[in-house]
């Protein structure tokens, strides 16, 4: 189907004739078919309609039916007026988010967003999946079933070998009730592809029930909405896609949503603000990296991005752990890095990071090379009774934090498990607030393991106008950087946001701006400073920016001359104005003395 014609199908009204038309549309694509025979097809497909003319009517308006000739017996057959289906093979990026856009514009507010996340994904794996298969066959396996296998090895398991059956979108696309059947399929690979040392796919299970399409399909009023969803994927060929470009496509979706989801309190992390702190964690190949929160798991996967590029090979051999206390948010995650084409060596686990890090138990209490998170701000409900068990003592072991904010609980489990760098973006109050997180933040400076704090501009987030600041904290620091910290305020570092206008961006030249002052160490006016820890604890371990360095456009370079020349002048005109006051006074004098 052309991109024009696609367009005519939205545009149809009411909703259930777009339906209608994707049931014939499956089952007829370019063959005529009668009156009859489209009855005949929609009877089967479960729908009934007293009278076909109402669907073929509006259809023969809109140019998508068409008539093409009588029968001997004087029936009139149509046909659809379809274009070339493989006009969309491989799509370009632009082609890819063209479809995510439109696919965002069909589900409007009235189906939640992650039901093109679970599309998508769906329909990606059974392409490339088939194309594996495919490759294998022209090969030489001629062995269909045992092609299947091989491919179930190589990439996601698509084919049950107990049951002999597919369970690709195109198998199952070509059933009748189709949304009912993805669900299924979606369930049944989710059982397939269970963790075995790899990411595992269980708890996309509970993404589905949470989206309920085979409920939802049984809405009148929003059963057309998923039909024309799955038509419109299925215009798509990714078997040849790059990865990256499917990656940059899911992560769409997760930014055009982010602003409606923030409003219900989920947080993300804007995707420039993770470049950011990538490159200051500037890990290398053979890394292990953490995220204890993990999210949609971008921190992770544009780790591995920063280390393809950097070694500019694809050959990248990283172990990536991340966890997330959102079964949600686990099951996004480990579609995001499938469809990023990263597989074996990443494991997602759901749970409760600051009391149960499964992670830790993974790497047996090795530790990890890096850390790298986002975690949620001023988190409630982790104080001493929660935090303060014999399992978590070594973890904690700089004391426990308030009741009401877990902001340096975070920090202390990212320094247990890093045995190099943590680079973590938090509240700004976590640098200056007193009483117990003092007490932390103090031992931890003392420890001389804060490298950098960089205050971040406001209103790049989506849940917050709060600016948000950056710590960098490194076990293994350069000579030169120990006892010192490095502050920066790049308050000033952004442009605004090209498409939500409450919002500022973090532009390519800004990012470039910080990291190169962080990796030269050195200190600018207006924006960069360099403190001792001697000063920091007369600070009494304030560690606030502004405190350290104020932003260029409030301070100015002093001309101590022209300041002195000013106060000078300030001082004679004051003399001048005092001298002309004591002779009004003595002449008010006179006169009142002689009127006495």
């Amino acid at each position: 189907m052309s991109l024009d014609l696609w367009t005519k199908v939205s545009s149809l009204e009411p909703s259930w004739v777009r339906e209608y038309f994707f049931i014939l549309y499956r089952e007829f694509r370019d063959r005529r078919f009668t009156a009859e025979e489209a009855r005949n097809v929609i009877t089967k497909a479960g729908r009934s309609l007293d009278n076909i003319y109402k669907i073929i009517s509006p259809l023969l308006k809109s140019g998508l039916l068409k008539e093409a000739g009588r029968s001997v017996d004087g029936r009139t057959f149509y046909q659809i007026v379809v274009g070339r289906y493989e006009d969309l093979k491989n799509p370009s990026k632009d082609e890819v988010l063209r479809l995510l856009k439109s696919a965002a514009d069909i589900i409007r507010t009235a189906i939640s967003y992650e039901s093109i996340l679970l599309i998508l994904f769906y329909k990606v794996i059974s392409d490339k999946w088939e194309a594996i298969v495919s490759n294998n066959i022209a090969e030489g396996i001629a062995d269909k079933e045992f092609a299947y296998e091989l491919a179930n090895n190589e990439y996601v398991k698509l084919y049950d070998p107990a049951s002999k059956q597919l369970f690709t979108w195109r198998e199952i696309t070509r059933k009748s009730e189709t949304i009912a059947e993805i669900e299924k399929a979606l369930i049944k690979i989710a059982e397939m592809n269970r963790s075995d040392g790899g990411i595992g796919l269980e708890e996309i299970k509970r993404l589905i029930d949470k989206v309920g399409l085979s409920a939802l399909a049984n809405k009148d009023d929003l059963r057309p909405i998923l039909v024309e969803l799955v038509e419109l994927f299925n215009r798509y060929d990714f078997s040849q896609v790059d990865y990256d470009i499917i990656g940059d496509a899911y992560q769409w979706i997760l930014s055009y949503f982010a602003p409606t989801k923030a409003k219900e309190g989920e947080t993300y992390t804007p995707r420039e603000v993770i470049r950011l702190m990538v490159k200051l964690m500037d890990p290398e190949n053979y890394s292990i990296i953490v995220d204890p929160a993990c999210g949609s798991a971008a921190m992770l996967i544009e780790s591995y991005k920063y280390v393809r590029e950097k070694i500019g090979e694809k050959d990248v051999h990283l172990k990536l752990y991340g966890q997330d206390r959102s079964g949600d948010m686990v099951a996004v995650s480990k579609m995001n890095l499938l469809l990023h084409g990263i597989r074996g060596d990443a494991r997602i686990f759901f749970g409760d990071s600051l009391i149960n890090p499964e992670f830790l138990r993974e790497l047996k209490d090795q530790g990890a090379d890096y850390v790298i998170a986002n975690p949620p701000w001023n988190l409630d409900g982790y104080g001493e009774d929660k935090l303060n068990k014999p399992e978590l003592r070594k973890i904690y072991r700089y004391g426990y934090p308030p009741n009401n904010t877990a902001d340096w609980a975070w920090i202390q489990l990212m320094l247990h498990t890093a045995k190099k760098k943590v680079v973590v973006v938090i509240d700004q109050g976590a640098l200056f607030r007193g009483g117990r997180e003092k007490e932390i933040r103090s031992k931890i400076a003392s420890e001389d393991l804060v490298e950098a704090v960089i205050l971040l501009p406001e209103k790049l987030f989506y849940n917050t106008g709060a600016p948000g600041v950056i710590i960098v904290f490194n076990k293994n620091k350069p000579e030169n950087r120990r006892g010192k910290i490095l502050f920066i305020n790049a308050s000033n570092e952004y442009k605004p946001h090209p498409e939500i206008r409450r919002l500022n961006i973090l532009g390519d030249d800004n990012i470039e701006k910080i990291v190169k002052t962080y990796r030269e160490y050195v200190e600018m006016p207006g924006f960069s400073k360099i403190a001792s820890l001697e000063e920091i604890k007369r600070n009494e371990y304030n560690l606030n920016v502004t405190l350290y360095v104020a932003s260029a456009g409030i301070e100015e370079e002093i001309d101590v001359l022209r300041e002195y020349q000013e106060l000078v002048r300030i001082e004679e005109e004051r003399k001048r104005l005092l001298e002309k006051i004591n002779e009004i006074m003595s002449e008010l004098s006179k006169t009142l003395g002689g009127t006495q």
